[in-house]
């Protein structure tokens, strides 16, 4: 029995190895690995390549949709911008015209003003001077009135003798030098 033992253990021991070693499995391993690779192979082929490809062509469709609304977007905004710079130079250019419109209206309304002043202020004079005219003649009519009064009552207290009128003006007169 001790033989028989022997060559049970042997092949027990002998079979007892990794499989993938084997070389008696070879052939087998070698068809269901070719097997396997084939159904893999024709399941990526068939199945998963095509989706990996549409997702690819929906991303690249999305990512060119993106860049091509970007794009319309750009030029919108630059249309944009290039509205809004010409209608800003128009409202400067049309404010400087109103401005310089306005200076120009001031400028007329301050020398009109200015003309009716001076025309105002010529007529002031003129009303003055004649005012201060009038008031010089009658001023020199009571300066004369006056010292013809003050000779007479001079001559009468000085000399006693009583003096005219006429002669009175008459000095006066010709002490005034006129």
């Amino acid at each position: 029995m001790a033989a028989a033992e022997t060559t049970t253990e042997g092949t027990q021991a002998a079979s007892r190895g990794f499989p993938p070693f084997k070389t008696e499995t070879f052939p087998a391993q070698i068809f269901w690995l070719t097997v396997t690779f084939a159904f893999l192979f024709v399941v990526l082929w068939r199945v998963a390549t095509p989706r990996i490809g549409g997702v690819i062509a929906e991303r690249k469709g999305k990512i060119e949709g993106d860049l091509g609304m970007a794009e319309k977007h750009r030029k919108d905004a630059e249309a944009a911008l290039a509205g809004y710079n010409s209608a800003l130079a128009q409202a400067r250019a049309r404010a400087q015209g109103l401005a310089e419109d306005n200076r120009k209206r001031i400028a007329a309304e301050v020398q009109n003003a200015k003309t009716l002043a001076e025309t105002d202020a010529r007529q002031a004079a003129g009303v003055a001077e004649s005012r201060i005219a009038t008031l010089r003649a009658e001023a020199k009519s009571h300066i004369e009135k006056t010292a013809q009064e003050a000779a007479i009552d001079i001559v009468s207290r000085l000399t006693g003798d009583a003096v005219s009128a006429s002669e009175a003006a008459a000095a006066v007169k010709s002490a005034s030098g006129g």
